[in-house]
């Protein structure tokens, strides 16, 4: 069988088992429950082809995993602005500096400028 060399398929397989797994994480509609189980088994049926490794396998090595996908880093961005440091205040009722998960494909650099951007008010955009 001709495999595809392109090396980016192995990405967005990792791209998409991820979205499907924060999906199934903080979804609560059963119709979105249902599309992205349908996208996680899309990603195993993706690595199961370029590898040559049963679907079976291939779930419970790539699917296995609940909750927000690993590696499970945080980044935290201190943010100043005339000699104030930015805060949110988190869920649970304390307050930190601006952050959240590291996404798949992300370092951690441009995974906290996207954070910032998307949680910052305007006053402390720059």
């Amino acid at each position: 069988m001709n495999k595809n060399t392109d090396p980016r398929w192995l990405e967005w397989a990792k791209e998409l088992q991820f979205i499907a797994q924060a999906g199934l994480t903080y979804s609560r509609d059963p119709f979105d429950i249902e599309r992205f189980e349908r996208i996680r088994e899309i990603s195993a049926e993706i690595m199961s082809h370029q590898s040559d490794l049963p679907i079976e396998k291939v779930k419970e090595l790539f699917c296995n995993e609940t909750g927000f996908q690993t590696p499970k880093l945080d980044t935290r961005a201190a943010i100043f602005n005339d000699g104030k440091i930015l805060l949110v205040k988190e869920k649970a009722g304390v307050w930190s500096m601006p952050g959240g998960w590291v996404d798949v494909n992300q370092s951690i650099k441009t995974n906290s400028r996207t954070g910032r951007k998307s949680r910052t008010p305007d006053c402390f955009a720059g």
